[in-house]
């Protein structure tokens, strides 16, 4: 019996390990394009005045880079605040659906476990582990959602974005302004890689295209983040009001 209960450990175990070093293989691209782009805010925080606690504590207990190179355009001598707060609030308002698009896959696990793991639901965690549960579906894997592959990847890219942001702002004199070389390209680069992993087709594709018109028109016009919201909200009305059969259907080649 203590063999068998031996044996099974030693296959959890191994699957463990698996599973983390699947979510690292999986996530180390991602990880070498966010170097740079935690150097530049770590950069930019130095020439708008932070100080290295202050970026240290908003890259760790926010860990959203969108929202973060808006606080740090917005901060002064005597920081606004309330209005850092507010953009922060509508630049992560996406974080609400992401979440709501992988809770499906999670049912399986406690509310309490979720909601804290939940806190690494980046942009590139949730994209990542979003293809990786309609992999395992489309293989039968149960359960399609894994959560060690999760935590590693979500893991390693906050631990990499806080230790690459404060060596920005340290080394930020040396580094000077990487804006001039062209290093804000990084974050649309690796959005583009991402959107390429989750194409499922032109069908689908229309929806995205769609709020990308949206969110363009809006910016063009409207000051402020409100491009963000708007481009969204058109992703979700063309959702609910198209019907599946037109989405579903598959492309003809």
């Amino acid at each position: 019996m203590n063999k068998k209960l031996t044996n099974k450990k030693r296959r959890v175990q191994l699957e463990i390990y698996k599973e983390i070093l699947r979510g690292l293989k999986t996530v180390f691209p991602i990880i070498l394009s966010m170097i740079p782009f935690g150097l530049l805010l770590g950069t930019q925080a130095k020439i708008h005045g932070l100080s290295v606690m202050e970026l240290f504590l908003m890259c760790g207990l926010n860990f959203a880079g969108g929202s973060e190179f808006i606080a740090v355009g917005l901060w002064q001598k005597t920081p606004p605040l309330f209005l850092i707060v507010v953009m922060t609030l509508m630049v992560n308002c996406r974080h609400f659906l992401m979440g709501a698009t992988m809770i499906p896959f999670c049912r399986q696990f406690s509310l309490k476990k979720i909601i804290l793991s939940f806190f690494f639901l980046c942009d590139e965690c949730w994209a990542l582990s979003l293809q990786d549960c309609y992999k395992r579906l489309k293989k039968g894997v149960s359960p399609s959602f894994s959560y060690i592959f999760y935590i590693s990847v979500g893991l390693s890219l906050y631990s990499v974005w806080v230790i690459s942001a404060v060596l920005g702002i340290l080394l930020g004199p040396f580094i000077g302004n990487l804006l001039q070389y062209g290093f804000d390209m990084v974050f649309a680069a690796i959005f583009i890689v991402l959107l390429r992993g989750m194409w499922v087709g032109w069908r689908k594709g229309i929806i995205w295209a769609i709020s990308l018109l949206v969110a363009c028109i809006v910016h063009q016009f409207i000051s402020g983040e409100w491009y963000i919201i708007a481009g969204t909200l058109t992703g979700i009305l063309f959702v609910s009001f198209v019907p599946d059969r037109l989405l579903q259907k598959p492309d003809h080649v």
